[in-house]
């Protein structure tokens, strides 16, 4: 059974589980959560294939805020994150956002491509492997979401469903960080 199915079998679980168990969710990171600078590390540069067969390196958003969702086409959490991402992308682009959904699925292009035409994805997306998951702590869980800083530092890790509040408020507030950090060095 291959790595991804079996991620899917554990969602699975987890979903089946939460609905019989009164829907109890785990702790959610929030962004008065985002950890402090201090406590950052570099996320781990990768160089994945996005749909027109480009390479792409996580190093060519340093200066960014970048929200990199690891995610695939039948994963049911992933699939109600993804419009919240399209919209964040949207809205705050050109602030300096840019949404990454690294696909860790097992057909390739022949499923995302489809997926992303259907529901209307208006960011990068690469195809994933089991590498560049251990490279991120061994992505056990799907969705699983990173907030990374302009810097290229990890500020706040979200696996498995999250409220689209958690993702808002994340992303503004480095957003915002940023723009304090620009205001204190105008003359």
């Amino acid at each position: 059974m291959s790595f991804h199915r079996i991620l899917l079998l554990i969602c699975t679980a987890i979903l089946v589980g939460a609905t019989f168990s009164g829907c109890s969710s785990p702790r959610r990171v929030e962004a008065a959560d985002l950890k402090p600078d201090k406590d950052r590390h570099a996320a781990p540069d990768f160089a994945l294939k996005d749909a027109d067969g480009k390479v792409v390196h996580l190093s060519d958003y340093k200066g960014k805020v970048v929200l990199l969702d690891f995610w695939a086409t039948w994963c049911g959490p992933c699939r109600i994150e993804i419009p919240w991402f399209t919209e964040l992308q949207r809205k705050d682009k050109d602030r300096g956002l840019e949404v990454l959904g690294v696909s860790m699925d097992d057909d390739g292009w022949e499923a995302v491509k489809p997926f992303l035409a259907d529901v209307g994805v208006n960011y990068r997306v690469v195809i994933g492997d089991d590498k560049t998951a251990q490279m991120y702590g061994g992505v056990d869980a799907l969705p699983t979401t990173f907030l990374i800083d302009r810097e290229g530092k990890i500020a706040a890790v979200h696996v498995g469903l999250a409220n689209k509040k958690d993702f808002v408020d994340g992303v503004e507030q480095l957003l915002e960080d940023n723009q304090k950090v620009a205001d204190t060095h105008v003359p």
